[in-house]
């Protein structure tokens, strides 16, 4: 389906909207719904005592029924949205969607969890309503590949809004053509630059929220009347050509088989703190080192990279190599292969200042380089090579052929369930803590009660 021939129908907010209306998930996406509110709801208390988290909740103005996981108390929906989103989206460490990419459960679970908390909905209309947004995100993510971040601006922020309407809008309820106004309305809400990668400073965290807040906004402005655009996705004026105006859309990949097959199925979960398509190469560090590889042999460490990563993970190259901050470190491809060749992982540890300032880290960093591979995949597919070049000058070499943890190698129900419970107690919660957490957000995805008492405090 090309541009023109979407404008010739029916517009696409409501095609949208019939989907969230009807939606009936599956039992695979059901599965993926309850791990990704596992993994998100980890994430929140692994980052609760951070600065940044700190400061989001010093930002808030409401009291309500709405869960800050890890916080006493209770807030409205849109500061709960803001608080959990930035704290999931935080550390880098959320899930993510090949193809896109975009970070789906820090701004859609964040946003249903809340309005549902505040409306007293249903578990199962929770789980409906994630699905339903993260479903639309993903696919969104597919219409301009590459085009959002060639405009500056931050897919996940700007997708996130209106899928996130389409999500609150659907654990609401409401029918196609509210829906369809909800996702019109969340147009002009969306927002999310991406110069945060100059300095390492904190709005790609806030982004995740932000977004979560104004669908939520937009769901219920659209559910007490309020008009939006019909053709926002579509129209001379709507969103692709806002967002992503270097390429022409091509909305088959929203359209096809919506609401008959769930590419959410394919979300990847992390296994590391970091930036998504510096993953494999941190595999290949890591790979690099059990070798046998030392890292005072190494003369240079070559990476063939997909060029529309560069941009981000890799230039300025003198400052990727000496990141400023740790924050900038989780999107430093230098950093990430220097500290998982060293460690053996880059979990939350290796993105404390401590680490990133370290002399030992920074050398091995320096010696990182890149060269643009033309037949990389990125972005269906996120893939890693390092050629090490030693000081004997023999060359030794490792490749990632995909992102561990994505469609190609997921991880197991045991290995997401096991990060959720190192991230509670990366955040101070005991495992008896984190297992009633568990055993609550099971409940929702049953279709059982919506009750997050036990994720306070």
């Amino acid at each position: 389906m090309n541009h023109q021939s979407s404008i010739a129908g029916e517009p696409i907010a409501l095609r949208l909207g019939s989907f969230a209306a009807h939606a009936t998930v599956g039992p695979r996406a059901r599965e993926t719904v309850r791990l990704l509110m596992l993994d998100v709801a980890g994430l929140c208390v692994a980052a609760r005592h951070t600065d940044y988290v700190r400061a989001a909740l010093a930002s808030t103005a409401s009291q309500g029924s709405a869960t800050a996981i890890g916080h006493a108390g209770g807030l409205g929906p849109y500061d709960a949205a803001l608080v959990n989103g930035t704290a999931a989206h935080g550390e880098d460490f959320d899930d993510t969607f090949e193809g896109g990419p975009v970070h789906a459960g820090a701004v859609i679970v964040p946003a249903v969890l809340a309005a549902a908390e505040h409306r007293g909905l249903s578990g199962e209309a929770v789980l409906r309503g994630i699905a339903v947004g993260t479903e639309l995100m993903c696919r969104m993510s597919l219409v301009a590949p590459q085009a959002i971040h060639k405009a500056c601006f931050h897919p996940t922020a700007v997708i996130g809004a209106p899928a996130a309407a389409a999500a609150v809008a659907s654990a609401l309820d409401l029918p196609p053509k509210l829906i369809a106004h909800a996702i019109g309305i969340a147009g002009s809400l969306a927002s999310g630059i991406i110069e945060y990668l100059a300095d390492g400073s904190w709005t790609k965290r806030l982004h995740a929220g932000a977004a979560a807040q104004a669908g939520i906004r937009a769901a219920f402005l659209a559910e007490a009347g309020f008009l939006g655009p019909a053709t926002v996705i579509e129209g001379h004026h709507g969103f692709y050509r806002a967002f992503a105006p270097s390429k022409t859309p091509d909305f088959a990949p929203l359209l096809d088989g919506l609401g008959e097959s769930w590419i959410l199925e394919t979300l990847a979960f992390k296994p590391y703190a970091c930036g998504t398509m510096t993953q494999p190469f941190v595999d290949c560090a890591i790979a690099l080192a059990k070798q046998g590889v030392k890292a005072e042999d190494i003369v240079s460490l070559e990476c063939e990279v997909g060029e529309g990563t560069v941009h981000r993970l890799w230039e300025p190259l003198a400052l990727k190599q000496s990141p400023p901050n740790a924050y900038a470190a989780k999107f430093s491809t230098p950093y990430c292969i220097a500290v998982g060749f060293m460690d053996g992982g880059a979990g939350l540890g290796q993105f404390t200042e401590e680490r990133v300032a370290e002399a030992s880290v920074r050398a091995l960093a320096a010696k990182v380089s890149y060269v643009i591979d033309p037949a990389n995949e990125y972005p269906r597919n996120f893939s890693g090579h390092i050629k090490a070049t030693l000081r004997d000058g023999t060359v030794r070499e490792a490749r990632q052929p995909h992102m561990r943890g994505g469609a190609h190698e997921p991880l197991s129900t045991a290995d997401i369930l096991q990060k959720f419970h190192d991230n509670a107690a990366f955040g101070g919660w005991e495992r008896r803590r984190s297992g009633e957490v568990e055993a609550a957000l099971d409940r929702i995805a049953a279709g059982g009660s919506v009750d997050l008492t036990a994720a306070r405090g």
